[in-house]
């Protein structure tokens, strides 16, 4: 059978914490000869120094150790934004619900009871290491697409975002009633939510649910709006009675963008852009695209 060394591939890393000296060696060397590279940890405080150092793939944690416990423990590696994709896999003697609950409520991915199935355990681990793949593997397309996008809990702490939108924020967390707004304005026709607007250091952005990614993971697309698309909202809608929708079409048709783009701007499909056209073609006395961009030109310089 061919190792990971000898295939040229890269090694997974599992960091082991246990005070439990037998524990360290029967994983050390099940590890070992399954192709991982194996780091060691004997209580909770070296193993938060240890990742400070090097960063594992997974961690193979004992629930309860002397000082600080496991849990408490992932805890803390979890308020690090940068280990939060870091999957923590609890090892205990301790089976009862409440122990699971608490493993699974601190950060935890799996929990498994000793005395350990070894290979059981070993499938464990590579479930949870391809997750954690496809998850980085998911994040870093993301990153690359240049969107604005951010990922938060449900209490608006942010847990990722693009580099685009890390340039958006200041802080580590969106308003809560941005959140909450967002959750409950959800569009009547099912195309996409209704923007949310909300004030951070003197800039406007606007916040659109996107999508729920889990059970407690919002993603939201983010957009820095400039002032002066208000002020061309408001004339639009007040020289052509147009509704506040038909007015940001109209804007980014007098701005050149085609239905594609401005769907993906307003954050609608492109059908509904075009059915937006016919009203506002209606109330500009136009009958196309260049006449209505060429109104809205003539409106906004005047």
């Amino acid at each position: 059978m061919l190792t990971a060394e000898r295939t040229g591939l890269r090694r997974d890393t599992v960091l082991v914490v246990d005070d439990t000296p037998e524990t360290l060696s029967l994983l050390t060397d099940t590890l070992d000869q399954a192709g991982f590279t194996v780091l060691i940890a004997t209580d909770g405080e070296s193993a938060l120094d240890l990742v400070d150092q090097i960063t594992p793939d997974l961690i193979l944690m004992d629930a309860r150790m002397p000082g600080i416990s496991g849990f408490e423990t992932c805890k803390r590696l979890k308020r690090d934004k940068l280990l939060a994709h870091l999957p923590v896999i609890f090892m205990t003697g301790l089976s009862e619900t409440e122990h699971v609950l608490e493993g699974l409520a601190c950060g935890g991915v799996d929990y498994v009871t000793k005395p350990l199935i070894l290979d059981e355990l070993l499938a464990r681990i590579r479930v949870h290491l391809g997750n954690a793949r496809l998850a980085q593997e998911t994040h870093a397309a993301l990153d690359a697409s240049g969107r604005f996008l951010i990922a938060t809990d449900r209490a608006g702490r942010v847990l990722w975002c693009t580099p685009k939108a890390r340039t958006l924020l200041t802080g580590s967390k969106i308003p809560a009633q941005v959140i909450e707004q967002s959750l409950r304005a959800r569009r009547s026709d099912g195309e996409a939510t209704a923007r949310c607007l909300v004030e951070l250091d003197g800039r406007r952005l606007e916040c659109s649910l996107l999508s729920s990614l889990g059970a407690d993971e919002l993603l939201f697309r983010v957009a820095e709006l400039a002032n002066t698309d208000d002020a061309d909202q408001s004339l639009l809608q007040r020289a052509y009675g147009l509704t506040a929708r038909e007015a940001e079409v109209l804007i980014w048709i007098s701005r050149g963008k085609a239905n594609r783009d401005i769907g993906e701007i307003l954050d609608i499909s492109p059908r509904t852009v075009n059915k937006h056209l016919e009203p506002i073609f209606v109330k500009l006395g136009v009958e196309n695209r260049a006449a209505a961009a060429a109104a809205a030109v003539r409106t906004l310089t005047l």
